[in-house]
């Protein structure tokens, strides 16, 4: 059954998505759990944004959906402004649709979420764990298809990572795409936890005039899948990465105008991947303190304006 939303609330939500100019800065939280909507911390703090990434063929699956299902449920509930952003199949990550099938899924979504206005085309597009790391041109047909079909959305050409390929890749992109998005998804990591502003500045100049929004970011604590790219991991290390992501790379630019900290909570247990801000223990980490005192500033601020 589709998840249906009352008048006011997708008045509420069409105001949000209209409210933040250039150069004024939103932030959320990216995590696939709905934990974090019923987290008196999540509301006390007054996000009003989320993001999860959700395959394309999210539909084709009962139990995918129902996931889906909860986590806007609890966005609806909490009333927050959710987004989207498309990945690959759970069922087969190297199978990517043709344009016109991911349309098809696209439309289904829609009739099934009206309510949802945030889109991003492909999450980490240029990552070679991606099957799109070399296929711009499909992605910039993907973009094309969606923007097309929902032309009050915002819609995200892609979401890439600070990665040496970031900047070829999104100039293949843009040439492919004929037009140039207004909007471009960035999960700057590298820079994040290198305390450096190199790739955040180079999709600025790679971008042209178009807003930016590090849909994925945050400071690492420790994963398993370190690679090649090294940096320090601790909880004191990413406070350390989440202060400078706000006291640097956010004020590179105004065309820097959301922010979704990647993620919320940890479980107790082996994890691959562990940046988030409250601990498995349900202890609030350093990085949450940092947040906590930015989102607190910013309330202030508003306040102190009206």
């Amino acid at each position: 059954m589709p998840i249906r939303l009352a008048a006011p609330l997708i008045a509420l939500f069409a105001a949000l998505a209209l409210a933040a100019p250039a150069g004024a800065l939103t932030i959320g939280i990216a995590d696939q759990k709905p934990d974090m909507f019923t987290d008196p911390r999540f509301l006390a703090d007054g996000f009003q944004y989320a993001r999860r990434a959700v395959p394309w063929d999210v539909l084709t699956s009962p139990t995918q959906t129902a996931e889906l299902d909860a986590w806007l449920a609890g966005a609806q509930a909490a009333h927050v402004n959710p987004l989207l952003s498309f990945t690959h199949s759970s069922t087969n990550r190297r199978q990517l649709p043709t344009p016109e099938r991911l349309l098809y899924e696209f439309r289904r979504l829609r009739a099934r979420y009206p309510w949802v206005t945030d889109w991003a085309t492909w999450n980490e597009a240029n990552h070679c764990g991606e099957p799109t790391c070399h296929r711009p041109k499909l992605v910039a047909a993907y973009w094309n298809k969606l923007r097309r079909e929902c032309p009050d959305c915002h819609m995200l050409a892609a979401e890439v990572l600070d990665m040496p390929n970031m900047t070829r890749w999104v100039k293949a992109f843009r040439r492919d795409a004929k037009v140039a998005p207004r909007y471009w998804g960035l999960h700057n990591y590298v820079d994040a936890n290198r305390l450096r502003i190199t790739g955040t500045r180079r999709l600025l100049k790679a971008t042209g005039h178009a807003l930016i929004w590090f849909t994925e970011t945050g400071g690492i604590v420790s994963r398993v899948n370190r690679r090649k790219i090294t940096f320090p991991e601790s909880a004191t290390h990413a406070a350390k990465a989440t202060r400078f992501l706000f006291d640097r790379l956010v004020k590179l630019s105004r065309r820097i105008t959301r922010v979704y900290i990647y993620h919320w909570n940890s479980y107790p247990g082996p994890s691959t991947w562990d940046s988030a801000l409250i601990g498995p223990s349900g202890k609030p980490r350093p990085a949450y303190l940092v947040l906590q005192r930015v989102m607190s500033q910013r309330a202030a601020r508003k306040l102190g304006a009206s």
